[in-house]
């Protein structure tokens, strides 16, 4: 068995855990997971009994930080995303493989350099977006002998909207904000951009269902490299159920509680309620040219809440954890490199889907 940590003990984190240790005997995982609140570790081992350890770690002490690391075979990062770098630099010093969960493209880019010569492997972004869109985006692009665009669309949305936002909180409120806030890469005209997040808005309906989308940061990860040249558009866009972008934009710019994030999370947690009955929706269209003939090739899904072990968890929940636990999983199997800096792209989707955690997609 390998020993994993596990950063944070929340929403994401008590999940990715739940599920290692249901992986039995020596292609399994002895897991502990670390969080700096002791209510926090006190839920999770409650719900985890027997089957993992908890150890209260403040990721600010670095000491305290690399006494949690030291040993270990892997750390799997769900700390919200300004505290990555500082896990990845612990990793890298005591040669620890790497995971996180970041959509921050910051972080990204720090994780990338820290990667550079290592021992160990780096792959950050293993969620659903990041994550698992992008591994799917990329087996749709093979399948091209030219390629011409690559639209990525993915929503986790309550299944039964009650509210003025049409939604409820599903996972990170950190993480959201984040993406609201922050700016978005994309490919347009061939040539790499920056764009500004809530913008572009677009409708479309699935399954007789009406959605809108519209730009949000840190979903396409390192797709603009690895497309870079080789397409026309690359974009990526939220979805959510329409008028929800609207309001969103009006506490984000016109009360410019982007600039003041702490209070916008505070609006946010104390308003809207959490769910765990949702949907996760994706959808990936590629066209280009095959055979002499433009073409195009769509990827659509929606997966929805369930139980993991004893305990019902949300669709985000279910996606985001198995997406972590099956490229760790992949990686100790020989499908993935186990050192230097690994794309999710770098990931084969039959691979993934065939996986015992990546199979929450299949």
């Amino acid at each position: 068995m390998k020993d994993i940590l596990v950063i944070g003990g929340g929403k994401i984190g008590s999940v990715v855990a739940d599920l290692l240790v249901q992986t039995p005997g020596e292609s399994g995982y002895r897991v502990t997971v670390a969080d700096r609140c002791p209510a926090q570790l006190a839920e999770v081992a409650a719900a985890g009994k027997d089957r993992l350890d908890t150890r209260p770690v403040d990721v600010n002490d670095p000491a305290a930080l690399r006494a949690a690391l030291r040993g270990r075979f892997a750390v799997l990062s769900a700390a919200p995303y300004h505290l990555t770098v500082q896990v990845a630099e612990a990793a890298r010093e005591l040669g620890v493989h790497y995971l996180d969960l970041t959509e921050d493209v910051a972080s990204t880019r720090r994780i990338r350099q820290l990667a550079e010569g290592a021992s160990t492997v780096f792959i950050p972004q293993c969620g659903l977006a990041p994550g698992f869109v992008s591994i799917v985006a990329a087996d749709l692009a093979r399948q091209f002998d030219e390629l011409d665009s690559v639209r990525m669309r993915v929503g986790a949305l309550p299944a039964y909207p009650s509210n003025a936002l049409n939604y409820n909180l599903t996972w990170s409120t950190e993480g959201v904000i984040n993406e609201y806030c922050e700016p978005c890469e994309a490919i347009v005209d061939g040539q790499r951009r920056e764009v500004p997040a809530l913008e572009e808005r677009e409708e479309f309906s699935l399954d007789g269902v009406q959605y809108e989308a519209f730009n949000t940061s840190g979903g396409l990860g390192t797709l603009c490299d690895t497309l870079q040249g080789r397409v026309e558009t690359l974009n990526y866009k939220t979805v959510r159920y329409p008028g929800h972008r609207d309001l969103i934009k009006l506490l984000v710019e016109d009360l410019r509680l982007g600039q003041r994030r702490h209070i916008l999370k505070d609006v946010l947690e104390a308003s809207v309620p959490m769910t765990k009955q949702d949907v996760v929706l994706i959808f990936v269209t590629v066209s280009g040219m095959r055979d002499g003939r433009l073409t195009q090739e769509s990827y659509a899904k929606k997966i929805y809440n369930g139980r993991i072990g004893e305990s019902e968890q949300s669709a985000i929940q279910i996606t985001t954890a198995a997406g972590i636990c099956a490229m760790v999983d992949l990686m100790r199997s020989g499908r993935l490199p186990s050192k230097g800096f690994v794309r999710q792209e770098d990931a084969a989707l039959p691979d993934f889907l065939a996986n015992r955690f990546g199979r929450a997609y299949a």
